[in-house]
């Protein structure tokens, strides 16, 4: 019963995706995908050899499964790797990636879309990344026997699965994955608890992942040029909001004698809306695609592109990370992997790493300007012991977590797959 229930959603949810796509383009770009999936996958250079299949939901996730997926093409070279994605921010970015022989959309999961989907890809190991389940698909694979793994989970007793009516939904965690890789200690207990032994912790990838970036990180000589002769204080805002810039803009001009002299801006969303609205809170900005050797008296430089943040947090002294007065707050390990305190905005309880800086003394969150004008930030910029102890906590933090890969591939030996 609760399979068909499960499988009507799917079509209910393949529809309303069908109708969005006629005005919404993110919708129109699956539906594509979903199309041409099927026939592009019978002549992909996967299914005929050794195969590994790695699922994403999105971007993100993707970012999460990397050190995963390189790692494990370094040790099978024979493998071919297939990538699938649900959403269109993460294949349409990553869909000529190199470190994959195949990338599709996911096909809805129905029961007869699952079934030839794998099918045709006849992973030899498949693996899904964090938190999307595909009951279909996963019970597709189990009927085959082949080995499919979660790494990178994260579980609360408010989800579905550990809910009075989740228990079909419990039985595919205990039948469907060889092992389940969870984040943390809360997570493990949880399974445990409801039956589920093949689970252990290893971690999240995503600290492994920021360590490679910072790793292979370039300087940027731009930046440096416009930096050049200024001894200040620098604060990097990463992926802002509108929120989060008018915040930064009220404070610094009410509090210039402490606030940070220079600020790299990287807004989440880069429209030239957005763009020239940065441009009236901060009228002495200049775009870094207009930077040049007379740049050096703007105090706010608006990175206008996208893929550059990562590497810039190098140049600040604390991080201001975007989001948290919306759904949530965007990545902090990028800076924190630099030793960089952040400070953001409220809403970041669903995000273990965010939790455990602020338990660490290496991150804090703000309700608003107040606590901004008279909180830690004010307090990292005039005293430098206290800034010493936030940068060495962030050092710690990075340092502890570091590993997850090696961890879930040490158990995805030869002989299991």
């Amino acid at each position: 019963m609760m399979r068909f229930i499960y499988t009507f959603g799917i079509y209910c949810y393949a529809l309303g995706v069908r109708i969005a796509a006629l005005f919404n383009s993110k919708a129109k770009l699956m539906v594509a995908g979903w199309k041409h999936t099927f026939g592009r996958l019978a002549l992909a250079p996967v299914g005929q050899d050794r195969t590994v299949w790695f699922h994403a939901s999105s971007l993100g996730e993707y970012e999460q499964a990397r050190p995963v997926l390189n790692a494990f093409r370094q040790q099978h070279p024979d493998y071919k790797v297939c990538v699938t994605f649900f959403s269109p921010s993460g294949y349409e970015v990553r869909k000529n990636t190199p470190e994959a022989d195949f990338v599709c959309y996911l096909p809805m999961d129905t029961r007869a879309n699952a079934r030839r989907f794998v099918n045709l890809l006849r992973p030899t190991v498949a693996f899904f990344v964090k938190y999307d389940y595909w009951f279909n698909y996963l019970e597709q694979l189990r009927l085959r026997d082949i080995p499919t793994y979660m790494f990178s989970a994260i579980y609360r007793p408010n989800q579905y699965f550990f809910r009075w009516y989740g228990t079909w939904y419990l039985r595919h965690l205990k039948m469907c994955f060889r092992h389940i890789f969870v984040q943390n200690e809360t997570s493990l207990t949880l399974l445990q608890t409801h039956g589920i032994g093949h689970c252990s912790i290893a971690g999240d990838t995503r600290f492994d992942r920021v360590h490679q970036i910072v790793e292979a990180a370039e300087r940027n000589e731009a930046v440096e040029a416009w930096l050049a002769g200024y001894d200040g204080h620098v604060l990097v805002g990463g992926s802002t909001w509108p929120p989060d810039e008018q915040i930064l803009a009220h404070v610094r001009e009410a509090h210039g004698d402490w606030f940070p002299g220079r600020i790299i801006l990287a807004p989440h969303v880069i429209s030239e809306e957005h763009l020239r609205q940065i441009e009236r809170l901060f009228p002495d900005s200049v775009r870094y695609s207009q930077l040049t050797g007379e740049s050096g008296n703007a105090r706010v430089l608006i990175i206008d592109n996208i893929g550059m943040l990562s590497a810039l947090y190098r140049y600040g002294d604390v991080a201001y990370i975007g989001g948290g007065f919306g759904r949530g707050i965007h990545n902090i390990l990028e800076a924190v992997t630099f030793g960089k305190p952040v400070v953001f905005g409220p809403n970041y309880h669903k995000f273990q790493e965010a939790c455990d800086i602020i338990a660490r003394g290496g991150g804090w969150s703000i309700r608003g300007e107040s606590d901004l004008e008279e909180g830690e930030l004010k307090r990292l910029m005039t005293d430098p012991d206290a800034y010493r102890k936030a940068a060495e906590a962030c050092h710690r933090y990075m340092e502890e977590n570091l590993g997850a890969t090696e961890k879930i591939l040490s158990q995805v030996t030869s002989k299991n797959l």
